[in-house]
């Protein structure tokens, strides 16, 4: 058994994580801005601004976690101004992985996929190759994406300055069993942001968990997707009819993701287990925190 700090631990998929953690045996202290009783005799609830270095210092410290899993973040830049979202996460990042760093605890975070630049640019821009992979650059021009990247460079920071393995998992569209909205849209137009990729949140729990076991050092970016697009189409198809053409090289066939889970296969031994044909009507009892 760990002891586990988790941030955002009770926002819509930091839930998920601390019931799989819980559900493991571990000991969870769940952090975030508002209280709730827990109803587990391992996890313990405690609210703090992570923007406030003297907070997360002294949480971490007192707590002296064996890992640090770092989930919160103001989630787009859509619903908050800009600079709010850029200042929050990188700075709420930076307070959460030094703490760590100054603990000893390995680091498994949140950067998203938005670090690549696609999900919110005004036109959004064909990637270089197919499928994209970790090596793919990563050019974001809102605030979201730019603190995603902001936050894996502090992730760098964190293993040269504290030498403590650092995991920045970048998620697709994070689906929820029974209520898979992705499939609410209108493909292709409204998937060109992610290339139509999404994540089931059960695979992000599982995911977080791989991380944490996996015998790592230094730091490595992940993306954390399902094997197939949810358009139900081919993927080349999509490309083809949205950007006038397939980027090559391009290595995919049939409704292969656009975006590469290889790397986590082979370095986490982690693989999606769910799939929205079957998972967007399951019924799953919400997690217990």
């Amino acid at each position: 058994m760990s002891r586990i700090l988790v941030t955002g631990g009770l926002g819509g998929s930091g839930r998920w994580i601390v019931d799989r953690l819980a559900e493991e045996g571990h000991e969870v202290l769940c952090v975030d801005q508002r209280y709730a009783e827990s109803e587990r005799e391992n996890v313990d609830v405690r609210v703090a601004d992570l923007t406030d270095r003297g907070d997360v210092f002294d949480l971490v410290g007192a707590f002296d976690p064996d890992a640090v899993v770092h989930w919160a973040a103001i989630p787009d830049p859509l619903d908050h101004p800009g600079g709010e979202v850029f200042e929050n996460n990188v700075v709420s990042t930076y307070n959460v992985l030094e703490a760590a760093g100054r603990a000893d605890a390995r680091v498994v975070w949140a950067s998203s996929e938005s670090a690549l630049g696609f999900p919110f640019a005004a036109e959004t821009p064909a990637p270089d190759y197919l499928p994209v992979d970790e090596d793919h650059p990563l050019r974001p021009e809102d605030p979201y994406g730019v603190s995603k990247e902001a936050g894996e460079a502090l992730a760098r920071t964190t293993v040269r300055r504290h030498d403590v393995p650092v995991v920045s998992i970048r998620p697709s569209w994070i689906q929820y069993p029974g209520e898979y909205v992705c499939l609410g849209n209108e493909p292709p137009e409204e998937g060109v942001g992610n290339f139509w990729s999404y994540i089931d949140v059960r695979d992000i729990a599982a995911i977080v968990v791989a991380a944490l076991d996996a015998d790592i050092e230094g730091h490595e970016a992940v993306f954390a997707v399902a094997d197939e697009n949810y358009a139900d189409r081919e993927t080349t198809e999509l490309f083809a009819e949205q950007f006038g053409s397939v980027p090559e090289p391009c290595d995919l066939s049939g409704d292969d993701s656009s975006i590469s889970n290889a790397k986590a296969a082979d370095l986490l031994g982690w693989e999606p287990a769910h799939s929205w044909r079957d998972a967007a009507d399951e019924d799953v009892d919400e997690p217990t925190v």
